[in-house]
């Protein structure tokens, strides 16, 4: 993500329109848009301005979250995700892809059952490594037949 996309989502985080952010910023509409389109860049006096509202600047200039702006659970959760290795980072991973999923199913065809695993990136484990794969993911498994 580009810094203008990073402040326009921490602008629309706040449920702020492109007029009410400027104000807080001290600048004009048109400004703001030229901010969040990377046809400018912004001065200190508009990063302290809009850090006072809550704005994670550090996220906006770097890409990265300020632990600051970090919530205890959410401290938490990343001091345990540091110390894991790579296979449960994985699988941490992949939780958090899934749990986000909005995505409804497709039924099974008849006579089978369908697991499929939506979500931007998945990951697949080999030993010690894991690559990322983009897409949904399905696998078919067959149904027990009744005897």
């Amino acid at each position: 993500m580009t810094f203008g996309q990073r402040l326009k989502e921490e602008r629309k985080r706040l449920g702020m329109t492109q007029p009410d952010f400027a104000l807080v910023g001290k600048v004009e509409k048109n400004t703001q848009i030229n901010y969040e389109q990377d046809k400018r860049s912004p001065t200190a006096e508009y990063l302290l301005a809009i850090s006072e509202i809550g704005v994670d600047v550090h996220y906006v200039l770097y890409g990265s979250p300020s632990s600051d702006s970090l919530t205890e659970d959410e401290r938490e959760l990343l001091a345990g995700y540091r110390k894991l290795d790579v296979r449960a980072k994985a699988r941490v991973l992949g939780v958090v892809e899934g749990a986000n999923d909005t995505v409804t199913p497709a039924p099974a065809p008849k006579g089978r059952a369908n697991i499929t695993i939506h979500g931007g990136v998945g990951q697949q484990i080999h030993g010690e490594t894991f690559k990322k794969v983009v897409g949904p993911q399905t696998v078919k498994a067959p149904s027990k037949k009744k005897s």
